[in-house]
């Protein structure tokens, strides 16, 4: 399906249009009056992407075993008894005892014995593994390689704010979701005093980190430097514009074709620029927040977070009450998954089937994790095949024992 201007190449999400309010005069009649909906009066169905939702699958394991192992190291001595953390299984969502899961992950700690108090009896502890240990500093070696990038995102999600400053808080609580370190206040704030202030009472929620001063090598949202790219290689200017993708098997009735077609066509907002002097409730700042949007999904080291997640900050991006409602009116830029109880945003053209296409440098921290992962589990496959092949032979060998001993109560009857 072509609209001018748009290729639709197949997706989900869909929009009815009713109560028409908003008037509009002609250009070439003056005397007509057009009638445009509210974007609010937009009407939306949710759809299931089952690729998409897939992609959410697929990290499922991976993610509860990194909680887990957050939740042992940030234990003094980056240790914990074992029922302690069986204590907890309902914060970590752990659906098996930690024994099991122990067992189910092998590699991830070692289990020793120590007194809680003094003079108490010893317990089960857990500390980090040597492999665990191996990957931590792995993962601040990949850290250190990508030094400059994770300062360019810390600076991007300043620029994109109202006032260019944001509750530490926050940032803390989304850290995992853009690649920060943990430790990304203490280490990497003080040595780029150019870029970051902190301020106000650290440890009374009260603190915030501050840009120092603008720079416009960091003012270019993705879809520009696409556009960019993109006139390079062509020698043709091309217009920032979102990709819009729809999914397959889907068709948007006439209204809301119209309706996309217009305000595709109205001109890209960067995330970056000034909006002060736009109305909360203009089709141009709806432009302007789909692009702030799209260019958090895509500083994101997954291409998709958790909705409540953005909704923290509302009023740092000046996104309306109702923002969330922005992934399925533009369901061709945007995915809202359901999975797990969670709304999570997922940004479509990131994704190819349920496999990301670019990967951030990042990631390399998640994949060297997964590596140990499968190592443990493939050792506890190989563990339990052997002792199945054990327990076979047992069993052959009792068969053989038991037959013989049949032959040999028969031959004393036949005496």
């Amino acid at each position: 399906m072509i609209i001018p201007g748009i290729l639709f190449k197949s997706q989900t999400s869909f929009s009815s249009i009713s109560n028409l309010k908003l008037n509009f005069k002609s250009f070439l009649n003056p005397k007509f009056t057009l009638q445009f909906n509210p974007i609010s009066s937009l009407k939306v169905v949710w759809r299931k992407d089952w690729t998409l939702d897939k992609a959410i699958e697929n990290d499922k394991r991976y993610k509860l075993c990194a909680r887990v192992v957050k939740q042992v190291l940030k234990e003094p001595g980056q240790a914990i008894p074992l029922r302690y953390l069986d204590k907890r299984r309902k914060r970590l969502r752990l659906n098996v005892g930690v024994k099991t899961f122990i067992n189910n992950n092998p590699g991830l700690f070692d289990t020793y014995y120590d007194r809680i108090r003094p003079k108490s009896n010893l317990v089960p502890f857990l500390r980090p593994s040597n492999r665990l240990r191996n990957f931590l500093e792995e993962e601040k070696r990949i850290y250190d390689e990508n030094e400059e990038l994770v300062v360019s995102k810390l600076c991007k999600l300043l620029m994109m704010s109202r006032y260019k400053v944001i509750s530490v808080d926050k940032l803390v609580h989304v850290k995992r979701e853009f690649g920060l370190p943990n430790d990304f206040l203490v280490n990497l704030v003080p040595k780029y005093s150019n870029y970051f202030r902190l301020t106000g009472s650290p440890g009374e929620g009260q603190s915030f980190l501050e840009l120092v001063e603008w720079h416009p090598e960091f003012a270019k949202s993705v879809i520009e430097q696409r556009a960019e790219e993109e006139s390079q290689l062509t020698g043709i200017r091309v217009r920032p514009n979102f990709n819009y993708k729809l999914p397959p098997g889907f068709s948007l009735r006439k209204e809301m074709r119209e309706w996309v077609r217009d305000w595709l066509e109205l001109d890209y907002i960067s995330p970056y620029e000034d909006v002060s002097h736009l109305d909360q409730a203009s089709r141009e700042m709806e432009k302007r927040m789909v692009a702030v949007l799209h260019e958090l999904l895509s500083l994101s080291l997954l291409k998709r977070v958790p909705v409540p997640i953005l909704g923290k900050f509302t009023n740092d991006y000046r996104f309306s009450n109702a923002f969330s409602s922005a992934f399925t009116r533009h369901s061709g830029i945007f995915y809202m998954s359901l999975k797990g109880g969670i709304k999570t945003a997922v940004l479509r053209e990131a994704y190819k089937g349920d496999e990301l296409i670019d990967k951030d440098p990042l990631l390399g921290i998640k994949d060297k994790f997964v590596e140990l992962l499968e190592e443990g589990w493939r050792e506890r496959a190989e563990m339990l095949r052997v002792q199945r092949e054990q327990v076979k032979k047992d069993m052959e060998m009792m068969a053989a024992k038991n037959g013989e001993l049949s032959e040999q109560s028969c031959e004393e009857a036949e005496l």
